[in-house]
């Protein structure tokens, strides 16, 4: 039976964006990290999964699939499993690309500029695709290495990768902070920072 997990946090941050007047930024972020989301739920479905769980956290949605029991081809050290992972997580991606794209070529008359789409959804593909696990940059990686190095290597260096990343991404950030003081920026700092704790 699928179920719907809502992180309270999200109220937290809403009130941080509002006291520093970008709740407008956040919200659009969400709406775009909700088509992102889409994204990873169509492919899913058509790959044949079933959902798990629902969940809306501070920095978007998310979608588990249940783990299919049924015999996959061997793909190199990985499985056919592998390849439709790796799917999956590309698709969130791709369909912010797909948007930003489509905004480039048509003028748009929403409330919300085409600008701001573009910029928001090419922010989200890129954080995602950032190699930390387990966002999906993370995913796609672990799901390349396990084809190539098998299951347990693919762990092991995911884990090493994740920890150089935010660790790399840490300097940059603070070098940011300096000239663009803007609090978003330690918001998702510590948010990869807890991701790569607790993976």
């Amino acid at each position: 039976m699928m179920s719907i997990k809502i992180d309270l946090k999200i109220f937290l941050f809403g009130v941080l964006f509002l006291l520093t007047n970008q709740i407008e930024i956040y919200a659009i972020l969400m709406i775009f990290a909700l088509l992102h989301e889409l994204g990873h739920l169509c492919a899913g479905l058509i790959l044949g999964f079933k959902v798990r769980t629902i969940g809306i956290n501070p920095f978007g949605f998310y979608i588990e699939f249940k783990t299919q029991v049924e015999d996959y081809k061997k793909v190199k050290k990985g499985t056919e499993l592998c390849l439709k992972r790796l799917v999956i997580a590309l698709a969130g991606p791709m369909i912010n690309i797909f948007i930003a794209i489509i905004c480039v070529f048509i003028n748009t008359e929403l409330a919300v500029s085409r600008e701001n789409i573009i910029y928001g959804n090419i922010l989200l593909a890129i954080f995602n695709l950032i190699p930390i696990y387990p966002l999906d940059g993370g995913r796609i990686l672990k799901e390349i290495i396990h084809i190539f190095k098998g299951k347990e290597e693919a762990y092991k260096q995911i884990v090493q990768i994740s920890k150089i990343t935010v660790i790399l991404l840490t300097i940059l950030v603070s070098i940011l902070i300096l000239y663009i003081h803007n609090i978003a920026f330690l918001l998702i700092l510590a948010y990869l920072w807890y991701l790569v704790w607790v993976s």
